[in-house]
């Protein structure tokens, strides 16, 4: 029981993360899609695939919180790519600071542990 109540808590956690490291991924400057995802595949316990990227970023889309455009590949089919809007880059900051409270608090209990 203990492992399932640790695996759905973590699941759970990484979630709101990944939402918060998406918008982060996307502060410098616009991005493709797959680079986002290869991005945050490096990131030591997110723990996600390009599948669970491109349904956040859809639900970005529709929220305002970033704006696409579709480039010509030589490659193949036109990529789209993603950048914040003025909207995304508040939440980002807001977010930001929600997380740094957050983590802050739960250091103050956990020290010494």
């Amino acid at each position: 029981m203990d492992a399932d109540f640790l695996a759905n808590w973590t699941t759970q956690m990484r979630k709101g993360l990944l939402e918060l490291c998406v918008l982060a991924t996307l502060k410098g400057d616009r991005m493709y899609g797959y680079d986002i995802a290869k991005r945050l595949s490096g990131v030591n316990g997110l723990v996600m695939g390009e599948g669970t990227i491109y349904p956040i970023l859809s639900r970005f889309k529709k929220e305002g919180l970033v704006d696409t455009t579709l480039v010509e590949s030589p490659e193949g089919p036109a990529r789209k790519y993603y950048q914040l809007t003025a909207r995304g880059r508040l939440l980002l900051t807001k977010m930001m600071k929600a997380w740094a409270e957050v983590r802050d608090g739960i250091e103050t209990v956990t020290v010494g542990e």
